[in-house]
């Protein structure tokens, strides 16, 4: 077996490691790049092999620094088929669609603005290419071993990073590749714990928090409640950056827990997104993969995708009509990082205020709007102009969808005996702390995957 990485590997987006095995090439997710333009603009590159040349994609989970280049693989001459859970395979029509819309109008916008004898501006993908990849998805249950080529094996397991993310038990060759995709949190609200799994060759794990630790979850609802609390008696907006699978759901999730605690009724609260709308969809037809505390609050009311105060904003017009109220609102959008989508029109309108208030809940890569405003910028420029920063900011870190050091840690020191380990999805300085950290404690040399960088299993 030979593993190759070719996304994701010194960075947190992107991910991209492709499998030689049993005479077979198998390609472990497909993301898009994300960050500063310079970095994506990297995504319409030539992929460092030839798409029609690979026999299968495994993906890991359904968000689209992992799935977002599936599409132009497609387009490029791919036709075998696409792995993975259930639950990823109803996200990935929702994430891919919304994707290429924006890239339409992304290059509609750039066609409109460019100069004579520049070259016409194209989409990534269109909407067109992201139907073509979904006819070859091959949906897959949780733990069951399938093969998937003469001689390939994989089996999924519960990653508890968001619905359907999964696990990659791989085998081929006599040997067992295991890679983590995005390993969430013990104790999140919603999704079960990650599974333990025991036993690999070769471990490829995520380190996107390998050099911190997350506060403890209790703690940080207790600051979202009061961050609320100053809020209302600023008289401002709350304005959360947040992604549309994941995040979103266990904002609302919290939301129908502490809904007389933070006395949420005297707000209006805006789930500005279309995309998540339909994500909530997905998430109720499978709360069956739910834990158990999400179980009970399911059957509680208020519902946590039915709050009585919730407004779910479809159309271009609600959105801009969220923009009149100067107080009182508590406004979820996308995207995430703010580095598009609705949100960054809420911000146009609140950063200049001093009783707004913006809070992160998750990770903000390097380039991205919501990087410059949580490193305090105190001007910054959205859609070419530039806005002063006055709002009040708040990062709230024990949100976060990934699990922290000691996460991964405590998930890494279940197989028995310590594998190899590569590490991704992760900047330098968390990869370079947890492989100190897992180096010391286990007595295993820890690779920090490079682009184009190979191991042999």
């Amino acid at each position: 077996m030979h593993v190759e990485f070719h996304g994701a590997a010194g960075e947190v987006t992107g991910s991209m490691h492709l499998v030689h095995a049993a005479g077979r090439r198998i390609l472990l997710d497909c993301g898009l790049i994300q960050g500063s333009r310079e970095a994506e603009a990297r995504n319409a590159g030539p992929f460092p092999f030839d798409p029609a040349t690979l026999d299968a994609v495994v993906l890991s989970h359904a968000h689209i620094d992992h799935i977002g280049r599936v599409p132009l693989l497609v387009k490029r001459g791919f036709r075998g088929p696409i792995h993975t859970q259930h639950a990823s395979a109803e996200l990935m029509p929702v994430m891919l669609l919304d994707a290429a819309s924006l890239s339409e109008s992304e290059a509609e916008r750039a066609n409109r603005d460019r100069r004579r004898g520049e070259p016409e501006a194209q989409p990534l993908f269109t909407a067109e290419d992201a139907q073509a990849t979904l006819r070859q998805v091959r949906p897959q249950s949780y733990d069951e071993r399938t093969t998937i080529l003469p001689g390939v094996d994989i089996a999924l397991r519960d990653a508890g990073h968001i619905l359907g993310s999964a696990i990659v038990e791989l085998w081929a060759d006599g040997r067992k590749l295991v890679f983590s995709g995005d390993l969430g949190p013990k104790g999140t609200p919603i999704l079960r714990d990650p599974a333990v799994v025991r036993q690999a060759d070769l471990l490829v794990m995520e380190s996107t928090y390998g050099d911190r630790n997350h506060r403890d979850r209790p703690e940080t609802v207790r600051e979202l409640g009061d961050i609320f609390e100053h809020a209302w008696r600023d008289r401002g907006n709350v304005l959360i950056p947040a992604f549309a699978v994941g995040r979103t759901q266990e904002l609302l999730y919290w939301f129908a827990r502490h809904w007389d605690a933070w006395k949420l009724s005297r707000w209006r609260i805006f789930l500005d997104s279309p995309m998540a709308a339909k994500v909530v969809n997905v998430y109720a037809r499978h709360h069956g993969l739910f834990d158990e505390d999400a179980q009970a609050v399911w059957r509680q009311s208020p519902n946590p995708f039915r709050l009585p105060n919730l407004h779910v904003s479809e159309s271009t017009q609600q959105s801009m009509a969220i923009n009149l109220i100067e107080n009182g609102a508590i406004i979820i959008a996308g995207s995430g990082m703010a580095n598009g989508g609705r949100i960054q029109h809420h911000l146009k309108h609140n950063l200049g205020r001093r009783n707004a208030h913006v809070v992160f809940v998750g990770y903000q890569a390097a380039g991205t709007l919501g990087r410059r405003l949580v490193d305090g910028a105190a001007w910054v420029r959205i859609h070419g102009r530039d806005y002063r920063v006055n709002a009040q900011r708040h990062t709230v870190g024990g949100l976060s969808a990934h699990t922290d050091q000691r996460g991964l840690m405590d998930w890494y020191a279940h197989f028995q005996p310590s594998p190899p380990l590569v590490l991704v999805h992760g900047e330098d300085k968390a990869r370079e702390a947890l492989a100190g950290e897992i180096g010391e404690r286990h007595g295993v040399d820890v690779a920090l995957a490079r682009p184009g960088m190979a191991i042999d299993v």
